[in-house]
Order: structure tokens, then C-alpha cells, then sequence
């Protein structure tokens, strides 16, 4: 069978430009330098179907943990021409508060999530303080009234939710996390989501220090590589060179970055 090609964009939508190094690396990283943290949803399309990989966060929420919100990722969807009514799935990679927001601004699409991302969320990890730090109970909340609702699909383990978009479960990060994977004009790409939040997690390897098994996540890395055609088909979460290896959809003001095109050379 021949598989359908997909666009897949990377938009942008809010980031935190004062960070320490030593924040994103469990092992201990001397170097004192800065390394911000950019904030991303994707939008995987073509022709039949237009499917959002996360809802990220709102002013709110922005506001508590000190980040800057540069634009409603929801609202960001008309730079794409695509309206909230068009979006037919949602797939929430993890239920953090940076992927899992906004999601009342969503009226009709399924949503799709890991059985052990909601146990987690739901269940007695989050009693510590440890766990629950990167959870906001309103987002979890506005994901159990739409279980009640009928609109979300729990997934155990990989999925194919159309040809060419596979659900890959992963772990590590949070007990359910899960990556997107997406067939494209130049093979298959892998949306990693926080299974890797920046290329240098994986290449040292040294994990994202908010990480419920250190062991899941570093075997997570081998995983994302066996699914992606090559390293340059691997997207992480929230490194800001993603936006310099891909090109733009777009005026470059926009923060659309298209990552269904080869990276630049």
C-alpha cells in the first residue's frame, strides 16, 4: 500500500529565553552558559484530514511559571488557514501543563492519549510534589469532561491512528508519553515531544531532569532513532534549533516552520 504524505509545522508559540544549561541535563553540566527553551504545537495535514499534536499553554499559566506567551497556539492555527473547527484529532503527547492547555478552545476533534499518561496524571504519583510540578489540574480536569464527553480515545502502547501517523508510546518523561510518528515527501519524520527536548539530550545522552524513569527515557532515545529514517528525521520538543535547521512556512514573523522540507544545509 502506498502511504499518504503528510505536512508537518512546527508553530512556535511561546518561550523562555533566560535559562541556566544545567536545568535541561540530569547529568551534572558545568558550563554556565545560557540555553533557552523555545514552546511548540505541531499540525500534521494534507488534503483529507488536519490533525494537532498538543494545545500548549495559556496567559495564565504563562504568567505562574514565567514564561512568555508570544501568541495563542490555537488561535496561531489561522496563520495556516485553519480554524479550530477543522481539526478533526488531537493527539496530547503528555498531559503537562505546556502540552495540554487551551483545550476547551477545541469544539468538536477526538483526542488521543496514552492509558498510562492518564493513570499518572489521575493516580498516586501525583500525591508528590515532584511529580505534579509540570501538571495543571485544570488541564486535566478539562480532559476528564471530554472522556465524559465521549471525545477522547485511549491508546496502549503504538497505534496507527491513519496510514502514515503511527502513536508511538515512549515513557520516561512522564509514564505515558507518547511521539507522533508521520510519513512525509522525505520519509518518516519523528515528533519526539519531550521524549527528547533538545537534539543534545539525545546526543550525549544525558535526559531532561523532570523524568519519571530515567531508564525508559534513555532506552526511548534508541526507539526514536529506530522510527525516524535518519537523526535529521528526529524533531525534539522545545529546542529553539529547530527553528534554525528548518525553513519557514511563511513570513518568518509568523514562527511556522515546516518540517516536512529537508533541513537547510
Amino acid at each position: 500500500m502506498t502511504l499518504p504524505n503528510y505536512e508537518i509545522f512546527a508553530l512556535r508559540y511561546a518561550t523562555m529565553a533566560v535559562r541556566p544549561r544545567g536545568e535541561n541535563f540530569i547529568a551534572h553540566d558545568p558550563h554556565e552558559e545560557n540555553m533557552p527553551m523555545d514552546y511548540f504545537v505541531w499540525v500534521i495535514r494534507n488534503a483529507d484530514r488536519v490533525i494537532l499534536v498538543d494545545t500548549g499553554f495559556n496567559q495564565r499559566q504563562a504568567t505562574e511559571r514565567g514564561r512568555t506567551l508570544l501568541r495563542c497556539p490555537v488561535k496561531s492555527l489561522s496563520l495556516l488557514g485553519i480554524a479550530p473547527e477543522q481539526i478533526d484529532d488531537v493527539i496530547i503527547t503528555h498531559l503537562h501543563y505546556d502540552h495540554a492547555g487551551n483545550i476547551d478552545l477545541i469544539p468538536r476533534a477526538q483526542f488521543h492519549i496514552q492509558d498510562d499518561e492518564v493513570d499518572y496524571a489521575c493516580g498516586r504519583h501525583m500525591c508528590h510534589g515532584l511529580f505534579r510540578h509540570a501538571y495543571d489540574v485544570e488541564n486535566v480536569v478539562d480532559l476528564v469532561r471530554r472522556v465524559y464527553a465521549d471525545r477522547v480515545s485511549f491508546h496502549d502502547g503504538a497505534h496507527t491512528l491513519a496510514p502514515g501517523i503511527e502513536l508511538m508510546k515512549i515513557g520516561g518523561h512522564t509514564k505515558g508519553l507518547q511521539s507522533v510518528r508521520v510519513h512525509t515527501a522525505r520519509g518518516w519524520v519523528v515528533l519526539a515531544s519531550d521524549a527528547s527536548h533538545y537534539y543534545e539530550n539525545m546526543l550525549k545522552p544525558s535526559p531532561f531532569p523532570i523524568v519519571f524513569h530515567v531508564g525508559d527515557m534513555l532506552a526511548g532515545y534508541d526507539k526514536l532513532r529506530s522510527l525516524a529514517d535518519s537523526e535529521d528525521h528526529i524533531v525534539p520538543g522545545h529546542d529553539p534549533l529547530v527553528r534554525v535547521k528548518y525553513p519557514f512556512w511563511g513570513d518568518p514573523a509568523n514562527d511556522i516552520i515546516a518540517l516536512h522540507m529537508p533541513p537547510k544545509a
